[in-house]
């Protein structure tokens, strides 16, 4: 055996084993396939009789009991009430039921998460980019001086920036976005929550703010986020997080110009330390140079608004109820509003079904042509 053990280069227990295994049979007959190291039965699990009076008392407790109830604790009890000998915990038992499929409850399936941009075919494709904006608010230094920070990110290559102001309003926004998107190029969508300052006015119906209209005049889809939900903007939540945590809490500031100092220098070592995977999102459209905003300008273009429906299966959008399926009613719904061709396309979202994404219904809607007054 050490002669073989040398010439096959492994140890002298190796062989050992091998032999002591094949023992009397002959080769032909011999299991050669590989066992799990140490013993095939644990030292410490439950003896056979033991198993076999758990699976005994469940069964006759599921078909006599009177409380009907044939659980680890309903055994437990019984085996305690019958004053058996190597009664087993409460766990031991929903561990012999598990290994004998005597187990009537089902466990939690857990599906896979959406792509990002799930919602826009076009981005969980990778085949168009998404910036997303918001806003940070009341954030105080001490002594009174107040600071609102519009934030952005992309989704697929985190091109993120933050504009520390007094005061985040539409004008404001409006140049904001302007500069960075004649910076970087524009994206195919821009995705924003529901706050006046992007949507516009919500007490007047098919009121377009000028964020909006901005967006509409570069060929920019603006997309709305439900209201009140959360889940739908987790890469500008995630970067509003890390901002506080590495700009606002993590110095002292005395007066809002250091905030924007130090907030400048944070976002380029973030663009830096993302260079490589700015670089391989998809490619950003460059900015027209001689684009001129005019707020006068007819409506052209298309809005998206991620809602969901009532216990009817209606949603409100832009101030007006669309009823959208009678059988899909509490559910998420992508309205795309086509101000072109006058209409607006409800199609059903699913989480668990990213790619399926059927058109319930179509509405003729047509802004009224009215000028604008921001």
């Amino acid at each position: 055996m050490r002669s073989v053990a040398k010439q096959f280069r492994t140890s002298l227990s190796v062989v050992q084993r091998w032999v002591a295994r094949a023992a009397e049979q002959p080769l032909h007959a011999v299991d050669w396939s590989g066992r799990r190291p140490g013993c095939r039965r644990s030292a410490c699990r439950t003896e056979l009789h033991v198993e076999e009076q758990v699976l005994m008392i469940r069964k006759y407790l599921r078909e006599e009991s009177a409380l009907g109830e044939y659980g680890a604790e309903a055994i437990y009890r019984e085996m305690v009430s019958r004053d058996l000998k190597d009664i087993p915990s409460r766990r031991t038992i929903n561990r012999i039921l598990g290994r004998h499929g005597a187990q009537d409850g089902r466990r939690r399936r857990r599906y896979l998460s959406p792509p990002p941009g799930w919602f826009l075919p076009d981005v969980a494709a990778s085949r168009a980019e998404l910036d997303s904006f918001d806003i940070v608010e009341d954030l105080v230094i001490r002594g009174g001086e107040d600071v609102n920070v519009l934030t952005g990110i992309s989704l697929h290559g985190g091109l993120c920036e933050a504009w520390p102001r007094a005061q985040i309003t539409a004008k404001f926004t409006l140049d904001a976005l302007v500069s960075h998107w004649r910076r970087f190029g524009l994206p195919h969508y821009a995705k924003f929550d529901n706050d006046t300052v992007f949507q516009g006015a919500h007490q007047f119906a098919d009121a377009f703010g000028r964020v909006v209209r901005m967006c509409l005049s570069l060929a920019v889809t603006p997309v709305f986020a439900p209201a009140a939900r959360h889940g739908f903007q987790p890469d500008i939540e995630s970067f509003n997080r890390r901002w506080q945590e590495k700009v606002w809490h993590r110095f002292q500031f005395t007066q809002r110009s250091e905030v924007v100092t130090q907030s400048q220098r944070y976002v380029t070592a973030c663009r830096d330390r993302h260079a490589e995977r700015i670089a391989a999102a998809p490619p950003r459209r460059p900015f027209p140079k001689r684009w001129k905003l005019d707020l006068q300008t007819p409506l052209r273009g298309t809005i998206v608004y991620l809602r969901y429906t009532n216990e009817h299966g209606a949603t409100s959008i832009l101030g007006h109820t669309f009823l959208v399926s009678p059988v899909w009613c509490q559910r998420l719904v992508r309205a795309e509003t086509n101000l072109i061709e006058g209409q607006i396309r409800f199609y059903a979202l699913r989480r668990r079904e990213p790619q399926n994404q059927p058109l319930l219904s179509t509405h003729d809607y047509h802004p009224p042509k009215k000028p604008f007054s921001g």
